[in-house]
């Protein structure tokens, strides 16, 4: 199963296997050939697909970065700054990078499948125009079929145990813009409405909502950084003001801030911060404290979920 060739520098392939068998001859050679040439190599997948891998590669292992994906891409929203791009950008720039990505595996949430969904299409964003190839995996026998069809569209190639073909299907814009879904919250959820002068009296209430839902130690502070976070964005960015909720769901607690601004920018919070550029790291930062984040926005406004660990 080889990757093949591309004219553009950056090359996303989707890679659909079914067993075991089939993942590391999609994988392994994948990553050999990239050795073999001298590119940088790694791999954040599940625990036991990064065991598969290195046992596939044997001493060759040791050149490898391994990355344990349902721990760094718990929220797939810090995929891209926090796994992919960090990984390239420590990289030689004359260098070719070579890296495979599964964020979408058996298991991930209702709710998190949008934003997996939409991470696959903000790859080729982000990367455009760089020398990096991506593959990412698929689980092809395990997956619902919508995961399928839809990494058909953010993949402008496919490769099974037949080969390799292009994706007709590929079109990532519409999986950004049908993924964009509003999200609607639950009767019971505490609500705060603010603006710039009751800014620290939200959080003030944020804290102590999340308290009487058990919330305490780090995790408490956790919560008042992520809710500081979005509401000054609110208020800074937004349309001055806006509405916080925030209520229990499982064993998360979710804080919600809606306001009137549009977020017109797919990539917000998602690239790494610019050392040289003061501010503009609220909402990359909330992504690294939430399991998710979830985003809706449009001419009626923003709303910009989190999931915390309670």
């Amino acid at each position: 199963m080889s990757t093949g060739t591309s004219h553009e520098p950056f090359v996303h392939p989707a890679l659909f296997y079914e067993g075991t068998d089939q993942y590391i001859a999609g994988t392994v050679p994948f990553l050999q050939e990239g050795l073999d040439a001298g590119e940088p190599a790694a791999v954040a997948a599940p625990p036991d697909r990064l065991e598969l891998i290195r046992e596939g590669l044997g001493e060759q292992a040791a050149k490898v970065r391994f990355i344990d994906m349902t721990r760094a891409g718990r929220n797939p929203g810090r995929i891209i700054p926090s796994v992919l791009r960090r990984f390239a950008d420590a990289q030689p720039s004359d260098r070719r990078v070579r890296i495979i990505g599964e964020p979408i595996w058996r298991g991930r949430s209702a709710a998190e499948y949008p934003a997996c969904v939409q991470h696959e299409a903000l790859i080729n964003a982000a990367f455009t125009g760089r020398a990096v190839t991506i593959l990412c995996p698929y689980d092809a026998g395990q997956l619902e079929k919508q995961a399928l069809s839809d990494a058909l569209a953010t993949h402008p190639v496919v490769i099974d145990a037949d080969g390799q073909t292009p994706s007709t299907a590929y079109g990532p814009e519409r999986i950004i813009a049908r993924y964009n879904e509003p999200l609607l919250a639950p009767r019971e959820a505490a609500v705060r409405p603010f603006a710039a002068q009751t800014l620290p009296d939200t959080r003030d209430f944020a804290v102590s909502q999340a308290r009487s839902l058990g919330v305490s130690g780090v995790r408490l502070g956790d919560l008042e950084l992520a809710v500081a976070e979005l509401t000054t964005n609110s208020v800074v960015h937004g349309a001055g003001s806006g509405t916080l909720r925030i209520w229990a769901e499982s064993d998360r607690i979710v804080c919600e801030v809606h306001d009137g601004g549009q977020l017109t920018d797919p990539l917000a919070g998602r690239r790494p911060p610019n050392p040289t550029q003061p501010g503009g790291r609220g909402l990359l930062l909330v992504h690294q404290l939430a399991d998710l984040v979830r985003v809706h926005t449009g001419p009626d406004g923003t709303t910009i979920r989190c999931y915390l660990p309670s």
